[in-house]
């Protein structure tokens, strides 16, 4: 509701093929749903979803699902922003009574770790995330404007966006954005 977005929820399921646990999140996801009735809720079944990730990728605003569902889109809805290295993730305990999770949907690619080749622009977008959710907001927005601006500018850019900086080149450059 803070995003203060489209202030739209998109549950992602395949109960019709997988008859007790996910016809159990269905449930699940109605009775949540109905404690927001000023949120739009839309349910979509994971084939769907993943073709109207590309079809019709403007209609999402929150997507929810299972972390197989959900690893499999945030994957497609990175490669339609243009890069892996763009797209942030959090695992949210959005009651705030265990610890949530932030990092780049890219995860640790330990193949190229320690070789300056990886775009922090994911990782640094994902601690804007935790920013916000640590109810710290503007500097949320400060770290998305500072990767907005080096997108712009596009004079740092790893490999994955056609250029040819470093992992600590692009870093740099959304740090002195942030100044």
């Amino acid at each position: 509701m803070r995003r203060n977005k489209k202030r739209r929820v998109t549950s992602i399921t395949k109960s019709n093929a997988q008859g007790y646990t996910l016809v159990l999140w269905d449930r699940a996801f109605k009775i949540v749903a109905a404690e927001f009735p000023e949120i739009e809720t839309e349910s979509l079944l994971v084939d769907a979803a993943a073709m109207n990730f590309i079809r019709r990728p403007e209609s999402f605003d929150v997507v929810v699902g299972s972390n197989l569902f959900c690893d499999i889109l945030s994957d497609i809805s990175a490669i339609l922003v243009g890069s892996m290295g763009l797209a942030p993730s959090a695992n949210l305990d959005p009651l705030r009574r265990f610890p949530s999770m932030f990092e780049p949907v890219h995860g640790s690619a330990p193949d190229i770790a320690g070789k300056g080749l990886v775009n922090p622009l994911a990782q640094i977008l994902s601690a804007g995330m935790m920013l916000d959710h640590l109810e710290l907001p503007e500097a949320g927005r400060a770290v998305e404007r500072a990767v907005a601006k080096v997108l712009a500018v596009g004079k740092a850019r790893t490999a994955d966006l056609g250029g040819s900086s470093s992992t600590r080149e692009v870093a740099d450059a959304v740090l002195e954005a942030l100044t």
